[in-house]
């Protein structure tokens, strides 16, 4: 057995990477790197995840003034934007985010494939230590108060 291991070589675990917002499987040397702060800073990120079905009840609560939704909408964010790792997001989705380089982000996730996932870009991590205080709390006030306001029909 030993005598084929070395014949054949160890073979290392493949990377793999998902977007994490749809989901999908992202092949080999494709995708874009972001970091947090990036991802929170985009309208119409926000805009999207305040009106998934998952979400969607939380803000049709938080538009008719309900507690319950508000604080459910605040803890969304926190989720979000407490992320340390960077984000490979996909083609499909990379247009959410208006803010960033796209050459730069496709560059980062080129380092992130060939270091097998190993890489993280400068200020990566939760959005909170590495933004400024008043951009935090402007992305957080949008997303946490804003987000979906046009999207979400109130009956």
């Amino acid at each position: 057995m030993a005598f084929l291991e070395k014949l054949l070589g160890k073979k290392k675990p493949e990377v793999k990477a998902r977007c994490p917002i749809t989901k999908e499987q992202i092949e080999n040397g494709f995708g874009y790197l972001l970091t947090t702060a990036q991802v929170i800073a985009s309208k119409k990120y926000w805009d999207m995840i305040m009106t998934e079905p998952e979400t969607l009840s939380y803000s049709v609560s938080h538009f008719k003034n309900q507690e319950s939704g508000t604080r459910m909408r605040s803890l969304i964010f926190e989720k979000y934007s407490s992320v340390e790792k960077p984000w490979m997001i996909s083609d499909s989705c990379i247009n959410l985010f208006d803010n960033i380089d796209k050459k730069s982000a496709k560059d980062l996730a080129k380092k992130w494939w060939e270091t097998a996932g190993q890489f993280t870009p400068a200020n990566a991590g939760n959005a909170l230590q590495v933004m400024d205080p008043g951009s935090y709390q402007s992305f957080k006030d949008y997303a946490v108060l804003e987000a979906g306001r046009s999207r979400v029909i109130l009956h």
